[in-house]
């Protein structure tokens, strides 16, 4: 009972939900605008799980100083005290939950994005060693766009902007139409194989 129940209520909602994408009817609307509703109200619960196991997690680290235990004591405390923050003074635009995201969450998620970067870099390093045809041609055609992109490409050669642009809209865009079309296949099989119940790791794993 505890797995034939989730299982017939994601295939009896899996159906629905299909149903209600491909039948425009006023009384489909509805049953979308109350299933949003429900999954406003599901996500609060599973956010308070998500901090419950984040804060359960890092407990466990400190209590037996297990690896860099010090950094589960920066996110506790960071937790706590943002949430403290949060409910005491509130969330508004001059509000101290405002300047901590400002000043502390914004230049940390900048300089993970420049670290990034340099990781970026390495394996565009990789990537386009002239090792085989079609790294050449990846190579190539990517210098060709780096250079169309900036000024100095323009003053060598007017047509160098076209022809990145032609690069980017052609066969950039015909390969990321592609990865999207395997990305959607991918989802609709494994979305069949959840409301099915072939795929049950969402229940823990066992089958």
């Amino acid at each position: 009972m505890a797995r034939t129940l989730p299982l017939a209520l994601c295939f009896i909602m899996g159906v629905l939900m299909a149903c209600q994408f491909f039948i425009p009817h006023p009384l489909s609307q509805s049953f979308l605008d109350l299933i949003i509703k429900w999954v406003r109200i599901i996500s609060a619960f599973a956010l308070a799980l998500g901090v419950r196991s984040v804060t359960l997690r890092h407990y466990e680290r400190i209590k037996r100083r297990k690896g860099e235990w010090g950094f589960s004591v920066v996110t506790i405390v960071s937790l706590l005290a943002t949430a403290l923050i949060g409910l005491i003074w509130g969330v508004g635009a001059k509000s101290y939950l405002r300047l901590i995201f400002s000043n502390i969450m914004v230049p940390l998620g900048a300089t993970m994005f420049s670290i990034l970067a340099f990781y970026m870099a390495s394996a565009a390093y990789r990537a386009f060693r002239a090792r085989t045809k079609e790294a050449t041609l990846l190579l190539i055609a990517s210098f060709i766009v780096m250079l169309g992109m900036v000024p100095i490409g323009t003053a060598i050669s007017p047509r160098l902007s076209d022809l990145a642009e032609w690069l980017l809209s052609v066969p950039n865009m015909a390969a990321k139409r592609g990865i999207m079309f395997g990305v959607a296949l991918g989802v609709i099989a494994t979305s069949l194989k959840i409301i099915l119940g072939i795929e049950r790791g969402w229940l823990g794993g066992r089958r």
